[in-house]
């Protein structure tokens, strides 16, 4: 049903992505998802805190 995508695949996404976003606006969505993926974590950590106050941070 669902399979793994190959080096072809990915290529042929990431020039779709470029022709549409252009090469300016690329830097910056990485960076939004950067963040947002940061602030992901940040606040999974601080549930994990309020979970168990116990338990110490590695």
């Amino acid at each position: 049903m669902f399979r793994q995508f190959g080096a072809t695949e990915i290529i042929i996404i990431l020039v779709i992505v470029l022709l549409l976003f252009g090469g300016k606006k690329i830097p910056e969505l990485m960076k939004g998802l950067g963040s947002g993926i940061k602030e992901f974590k940040n606040a999974t950590k601080e549930e994990d805190k309020n979970i168990d106050p116990d338990k110490k941070e590695s």
